[in-house]
């Protein structure tokens, strides 16, 4: 359960299912019509109102540099939860409360998720599949 404050790093290829992950993310605090929740490759940022609000970004169009110009060291607190697509190209930026999720092709319409996080609510070696 996300409890404000978690960085929610997602890395993995084009067509991966980032955003689809972002959508669940966001079902999960509370956004019924996810229909809303989408890649920010072009708004660079989109703040999604929910239980505790996400902040959704997306890094594949910057330089590891042009990170810093975002302000997204603003919304690292208790009150967010932020969701970082193509994090990366700038994963040194982000401290705290980091969970990064590797999300890669196992198929047509399956994947395989990988989690890594020091932090003690993920039960070591927590990784699967799914298909959808």
């Amino acid at each position: 359960m996300l409890i404000g404050g978690e960085i929610i790093l997602l890395h993995g290829d084009l067509g991966a299912g980032k955003t689809l992950f972002t959508k669940g993310i966001a079902r999960g605090l509370g956004i019924e019509d996810t229909s809303t929740v989408v890649s920010p490759s072009f708004t660079l940022v989109n703040i999604y109102k929910a239980r505790l609000d996400i902040v959704h970004g997306d890094l594949y169009r910057l330089d590891s540099d042009a990170v810093y110009e975002l302000g997204l060291e603003d919304y690292m607190d208790r009150e967010h939860v932020m969701v970082i697509e193509w994090a990366e190209k700038a994963s040194d930026f982000f401290t705290g409360n980091v969970l990064d999720i590797t999300i890669e092709r196992a198929g047509e319409t399956a994947r395989n998720i990988t989690l890594l996080s020091p932090h003690a609510y993920l039960d070591p070696g927590c990784s699967g599949s799914f298909s959808g």
